[in-house]
């Protein structure tokens, strides 16, 4: 019989774009409704990335879940949407690894909507991080982890950590390693979060497979930025 659903998923922790809330820390530079189209590109790479991959299903995390409808229309076919209400980032993590794990998959990884050049091989060593250990974080360059990925319900992990800080990674190994939990990291990588991150990503492009970040490529290039 054909199983409905692999052993994997990498759930995209994502928001719909919107001038004024979306990806604030480029302004001015990036006029707002320049931001929000940037997050819209780096989001839907982000999908190709995961879609891509070929070991893991595709979900998606919608916060607030009003904007559900917008994930509908651009997600691709088989992507489940997870709607999403929490009081702060973790509690949202926690939700949608719980809801993923209650579905039946071995494995679930979240993801950053907002670094679709990160290397494949990050996320395949995720994976394989979670036969041998019960939790993997992706080590940020801000402090934060841009994966977090788990095996079972470690709601623990995501309470009381200093979210938004450069505290985040140090301060979730530590919760990890208190309630006995076996915690590995994968290498570090960036967001695009300030307009440094956006020109490291201009400069590392052309070195990048050309198959890849097709709409952030189309949009920087319509901005005149590459």
């Amino acid at each position: 019989m054909k199983r409905d659903r692999l052993e994997t998923v990498i759930v995209v922790m994502a928001k719909a774009p919107r001038p004024g809330a979306t990806k604030t820390r480029l302004t001015p530079t990036l006029t707002s409704e320049q931001a929000a189209s940037l997050y819209e590109a780096l989001l839907w790479d982000t999908f190709d990335l995961v879609r891509g991959l070929g070991w893991a299903d595709l979900a998606v995390a919608i916060s607030p879940p009003e904007s559900r409808q917008y994930f509908a229309n651009h997600t691709p076919v088989g992507t489940r949407l997870l709607s999403i209400e929490g009081v702060d980032i973790g509690d949202c993590l926690d939700q949608a690894l719980g809801f993923l794990l209650d579905l039946g998959y071995g494995k679930v990884i979240a993801l950053n909507a907002d670094g679709p050049s990160l290397p494949a091989a990050f996320l395949l060593q995720a994976n394989q991080l979670l036969d041998d250990h019960q939790v993997v974080f992706g080590e940020g360059e801000d402090g934060g982890y841009y994966l977090a990925g788990v095996k079972g319900k470690h709601s623990q992990l995501f309470e009381e950590i200093a979210w938004s800080t450069a505290a985040v990674l140090e301060q979730s190994l530590a919760k990890a390693a208190a309630v006995g939990l076996s915690a590995a990291t994968t290498p570090r990588w960036y967001d695009i979060d300030t307009i440094e991150n956006l020109r490291r990503l201009v400069d590392e492009l052309p070195a990048l497979d050309g198959g890849r970040l097709v709409h952030t490529r189309r949009l920087l290039s319509k901005l005149k930025l590459l």
